[in-house]
C-alpha cells in the first residue's frame, strides 16, 4: 500500500474515532514526531556563518537599512 493509500485510510479511521482520549493522544503524537523530525534535520551554524551575519547586520544597520521596532509598532497600528 502506498503512503497516499495508507493516509486516506487513516484519515477514514480517525473520522469514525468518537474516543476524546485517543484523539488526544493522536494529537500529542503528531506533535511529538514533527518535533522530532524538525529536530533531526537541522544543524548548528558554522562559526564562520555566524561571523558572516553578524557583519552583515552590522554592515545593515550602518547603511540604514533596518526598521526599528518603534516604526514597525506604528505600521501595525494602521492595520487595524
Amino acid at each position: 500500500m502506498d503512503l497516499q493509500t495508507r493516509k486516506l485510510v487513516f484519515i477514514e479511521e480517525f473520522i469514525r474515532l468518537q474516543n476524546e482520549e485517543i484523539i488526544s493522544g493522536l494529537e500529542k503524537l503528531l506533535r511529538a514526531k514533527k518535533i522530532e523530525q524538525f529536530e533531526k534535520n537541522i544543524s548548528p551554524m558554522s562559526l564562520e556563518q555566524y561571523c558572516l551575519e553578524i557583519d552583515q547586520a552590522m554592515q545593515d544597520s550602518n547603511d540604514e537599512k533596518i526598521t526599528s521596532a518603534n516604526e514597525i509598532r506604528q505600521k501595525i497600528k494602521k492595520w487595524a
